[in-house]
């Protein structure tokens, strides 16, 4: 059985390192590879020396692939999958998968009728340390859980200028960091249906009202089915006292459990279980996390898995991410 053939479309930083971790499976061959920048295109073509450097998507889609893995601004995301699904042609795409909630369902739609594989980048749920707490929480060990804390400061802010363009973007820091968490909220939970959402977001220290303008922090309480209550914090360029803070914590009647970022680390992070006062590590690092949701939907590609209904979450999470826009 030949390995799947899989195009890269978009290969800066991101997309190279999630070529990187698919080329290291060794479970698929990079047949071609595109982006608007020769340089990046050749960087990229370093990691698989026999791949083609193509012009576009469609001519990437002229070599015979099975598999597109998609790193290119979010505008384009929507329109580039389902062109890919259109053609047979499986999905590995980053997040935003599209700006809202209808573009993501058109996509998983997409997957649906052409009966193929279809992945977003939502790579923190990947980590060592999410995958512990996620087995606490949903053993019951943690007892009845009933509240989430998820937050995602950046002291930073994007380098590309589509990032503070709504048209382009779909959204400011809700859109680039919250979405994460949301998602990781939804996922934990085994996607419970999101009885309200109430949000504020800010740009500069102002309010923002309806759906316009692109926020560089953002607050939003969930209810989900069950009497969940989850509160979601995201920012760009936040005055945090370092790099990043990253946690996603769940308190139960039982017990308590957190993975959070570990001195600022936009990559190292420690999980712990919370008994009372006590706290006891269940991970930490090093965790090579970053490329694993990449190397696993290769991994699937190559065992010849085809459209999984699960991509409905992803539908889900894009609705939430519509509330908290206001739209």
């Amino acid at each position: 059985m030949r390995r799947p053939r899989l195009g890269f479309l978009g290969t800066g930083w991101i997309g190279r390192h999630r070529m990187e971790a698919i080329v290291q499976t060794g479970v698929a061959e990079v047949a071609g590879i595109a982006d608007p920048s020769p340089e990046m295109a050749t960087e990229a073509r370093k990691l698989a020396p026999g791949a083609v450097l193509a012009e576009d998507i469609g001519a990437l889609l002229g070599l015979d692939l099975d598999g597109l893995v998609i790193a290119t601004p979010s505008a384009l995301h929507a329109d580039q999958s389902i062109a890919a699904l259109e053609r047979g042609v499986a999905v590995f795409c980053q997040k935003p998968l599209g700006r809202t909630a209808a573009e993501v369902r058109a996509v998983v739609e997409a997957a649906r009728a052409a009966g193929r594989l279809l992945s977003v980048d939502f790579c923190y749920r990947h980590q060592q340390g999410t995958a512990r707490v996620a087995e606490l929480v949903r053993s019951g060990a943690l007892g009845r859980v009933f509240a989430a804390d998820l937050v995602f400061h950046n002291a930073y802010g994007p380098d590309k200028p589509w990032f503070y363009d709504p048209a382009l973007s779909g959204g400011g820091c809700v859109m680039d960091l919250g979405v994460h968490l949301v998602d990781l909220a939804l996922w934990i939970f085994d996607f419970p249906e999101v009885l309200d959402v109430q949000a504020q977001r800010f740009a500069a220290g102002e309010p923002l009202a309806g759906a316009g303008g692109v926020e560089d922090y953002a607050i939003a309480q969930l209810v989900l089915a069950g009497g969940i209550s989850v509160r979601l914090a995201c920012s760009w360029r936040l005055h945090a006292g370092q790099d990043a803070v990253i946690a996603a914590e769940f308190f139960g009647t039982a017990g308590g459990a957190a993975q959070r970022n570990v001195e600022g680390s936009f990559y190292d992070f420690e999980a712990q279980h919370f008994t009372g006062t006590a706290r006891e590590t269940i991970a930490c690092p090093p965790d090579p996390w970053g490329g694993r949701a990449a190397a696993a939907w290769a991994h699937r590609l190559a065992a010849g898995q085809r459209f999984d209904p699960a991509a409905e979450g992803l539908v889900r999470v894009a609705e939430v991410i519509d509330r908290i826009y206001g739209r």
